[in-house]
């Protein structure tokens, strides 16, 4: 689960991603972007899955593992955007969380949101990260 504080939630602040935001596509995801003015300059983060993904279950295995795999690119990330990840494919296409791994690390870094010197992990390694931010304590929203 994305922690409070970084889901995009409004659904005003999601059209205005989806309709302004920039795309880029890779396989079963399209991610879009669109800077934000937070203060202090953090990312928010929403998945979206439509039933051409498949039944509820198909689809929320989809959303878990691009989760997942978000929150391990998300301490990485430059900071300061709106980021909606679309899922397109089925659960065939991202079976397993490695490959959802590789499809979030090829979207960030062609949209970059990843830095040169980035240390994030490797697709397949474990995610030792969470939400938790140093800047922020964990109690504010």
């Amino acid at each position: 689960m994305i922690a409070r504080r970084y889901r995009l939630r409004e659904e005003s602040d999601v059209r205005r991603v989806r309709s302004r935001g920039r795309a880029v596509a890779q396989g079963p995801l399209v991610l879009k972007y669109l800077p934000n003015n937070l203060e202090p300059a953090q990312n928010r983060y929403t998945v979206i899955a439509g039933k051409r993904c498949g039944k509820a279950v198909q689809r929320n295995r989809l959303k878990r593992l691009v989760r997942e795999a978000i929150r391990g690119y998300h301490p990485h990330l430059l900071p300061g955007h709106d980021v909606i990840f679309i899922c397109r494919g089925t659960v065939e296409e991202m079976p397993d969380l490695t490959t959802a791994q590789q499809t979030v690390h090829a979207l960030v870094s062609r949209a970059k949101l990843l830095p040169q010197d980035h240390d994030a992990p490797k697709p397949g390694s474990a995610i030792t990260t969470g939400w938790a931010s140093p800047d922020i304590p964990e109690g504010t929203k």
